[in-house]
C-alpha cells in the first residue's frame, strides 16, 4: 500500500498543481497513509514540505467537509429521516451530544471514529460552530505529529533500500492502528460498563 501511494504520489512530481492535487485526493481517502508517504517524499526533496503540509491538510478538511454534508444529506432522504428521533439512534446521540467537542477532536485519531462520528454529526445537525474548530485542531495536530515523524524518519533512512525502508514505515503505521483499535476497544468497554451500572441503579 505504501509503495503503491509513493509511486502514485512520485509520478507526478513533474507538474506541481497536479502533485499537490494528487496528495490532496489520497488524503481525502487515506489521511495517516499519505501523510506518512509524503513527510518521507518531502524528507528526499522531492516534494517542497510545506507544500506537502498544506497539501495534505486541504484534503483532511476537505473530508471532514464531505462527512458532515453526507450526515447532512442523509437525514434529508424519507427512509433514513425517521430515524433523527428515533430510540435505535436516542442512545448515540445523547452520548455525543454529552461529550460532543472531544468526541469530534478525537475523531482522526481513533481509527473508525472520524467516520461514524462526523457523518453522525451532520445527520444530527450538530452545531458548526463546535463542529469546524474541533475537527480543524484534531487534523492539524495530527498531521503535525505524523508529518514531523515520517519528515524525520525519512532523514534518517535516506540511504536504506526501498523496500525495506518503505516497510519499517509500514510497520509504524500498522502500529498506529493497532494502538488506537486498542484505545477504542477499551473506551467501549468502559462505556459498555458505565452504561451497565447506570442500569443497574
Amino acid at each position: 500500500m505504501l509503495p503503491s501511494i509513493s509511486g502514485v504520489i512520485g509520478g507526478t512530481v513533474d507538474s506541481t498543481v497536479l502533485l499537490s492535487l494528487t496528495i490532496v485526493l489520497c488524503a481525502f481517502f487515506l489521511e495517516d497513509l499519505t501523510t506518512v508517504v509524503v513527510g518521507v517524499l518531502a524528507a528526499d526533496g522531492i516534494i517542497s514540505a510545506p507544500l506537502a503540509f498544506l497539501s495534505i491538510y486541504v484534503g483532511i478538511l476537505i473530508g471532514d467537509t464531505v462527512l458532515y454534508s453526507l450526515g447532512w444529506l442523509a437525514r434529508t432522504h424519507p427512509r433514513l429521516a425517521h430515524y433523527i428521533d428515533h430510540d435505535l439512534t436516542a442512545p448515540m446521540r445523547s452520548w455525543l451530544q454529552n461529550r460532543y467537542a472531544l468526541t469530534v477532536l478525537s475523531g482522526h485519531f481513533v481509527p473508525g471514529l472520524r467516520f461514524t462520528t462526523y457523518v453522525a454529526s451532520g445527520f444530527f445537525r450538530f452545531p458548526l460552530r463546535t463542529y469546524i474548530p474541533m475537527a480543524i485542531a484534531g487534523g492539524l495536530v495530527l498531521l503535525t505529529v505524523l508529518f514531523t515523524a515520517s519528515y524525520w524518519f525519512g532523514s534518517i533512512t535516506s540511504g536504506w533500500v526501498g523496500h525495506l525502508r518503505w516497510g519499517v514505515a509500514g510497520v509504524f503505521v500498522l502500529i498506529l492502528f493497532f494502538v488506537g483499535r486498542h484505545n477504542l476497544l477499551v473506551y467501549r468497554a468502559k462505556r459498555a460498563m458505565l452504561a451497565g451500572a447506570d442500569n443497574s441503579v
